[in-house]
Parts: structure tokens; sequence; C-alpha cells
């Protein structure tokens, strides 16, 4: 998807972790997940028109409400991040790390035989957080070695995850 072809249909909504804005098309896909509002949105899609409408945007908030209440381990939504063709790859190999795990950039620079400074700058411009896990990758240490919405939000997101796991 070109974002500047069209506009996106958002909305936010309130999380346990705080506002959340999620971002799709006129097909229903996800092109972006924020925590944040409408200016969090903007940051990541600069040249977008911003139509508010919750109706259009009611499933993928009820799939992340779901999530973030420790109810729902997997999406069942279709994406459409813009990015690189080598982003899309790294984005679709976060999407393959169980909840509840964690994988480290190196980890994942292995399996796709590239650099863990590659992925980390990948994962850093992921525009489905949550949805696409960026979330769960680490330092090769165990180092939460930053997240765009704060290294203390990713901890909460991790612990929501273990925590949900530990019930099961």
């Amino acid at each position: 998807m070109n974002p500047t072809d069209t506009s996106l249909a958002y909305s936010t909504f309130s999380t346990p972790f705080g506002s959340f804005a999620v971002a799709v098309d006129a097909a229903g896909r996800v092109v972006a997940a924020v925590f944040g509002g409408r200016a969090a949105l903007r940051a990541r899609l600069p040249a977008v028109r911003l139509v508010e409408d919750p109706a259009r945007t009611q499933r993928a908030r009820s799939q992340l409400t779901t999530w973030f209440k420790g109810g729902r381990r997997r999406f069942s939504l279709r994406l459409a991040p813009a990015g690189s063709p080598f982003q899309r790859r790294i984005w679709t190999a976060l999407g393959l790390i169980p909840y509840g795990q964690t994988r480290s950039y190196g980890e994942i620079a292995r399996l796709l035989k590239t650099s863990a400074r590659a992925v980390g700058r990948a994962n850093a411009t992921n525009p489905v957080c949550v949805v696409v896990p960026c979330h769960r990758v680490i330092g090769a240490d165990g180092s939460l070695t930053g997240y765009a919405f704060g290294e203390a939000r990713k901890r909460a997101l991790l612990d929501l995850e273990k925590a949900t796991v530990s019930r099961s």
C-alpha cells in the first residue's frame, strides 16, 4: 500500500498501557498501530489524510483490546504496512515470534542472513506495533535495548505476555 494514495480511517482508544491509535485502509487492512493518538499516527504517516471512523477500525480495535486484556495471543488482521521489501521481510519474521517469548536482534539477523543492526533499524520503523510484535525483540544479553514507545512500556507488554502464559 502506498499511504499517499488515499485517506485512512483511524480511531483512538484506551488501553491499560495508555492511549492507542489504529489506522486502516479502504480494504480494512491495518496500516499503522501506535501508542498515542492522532498525533502519533500523524508522525508515522505524515502524508496521509486521517479520517476518524471507529466503525471502520472496529475489528482491529476489538482484537487489540482483547489482546491488551490478556485474552488474545494472535491477531487475525490483514496488514498493509508501508515499507521496503527488506523491512517487510523483517516485520514478517517478528510476527513469527511466539506470544510470551522473545528473540534477540542477532537471532533474527542470523535467521534472515543480515546484520543485527539492520534488524534493529527495521524493528524501530515498524508501523504496526503490538500486532507486529517488535516489543518481543531484545538484546543478546537480555536487555530491552529500547522501544519506540519507551522501555517501561516494552517491559509492561512483555510482562503482560509472561503473566498470560503462566496462567495457561
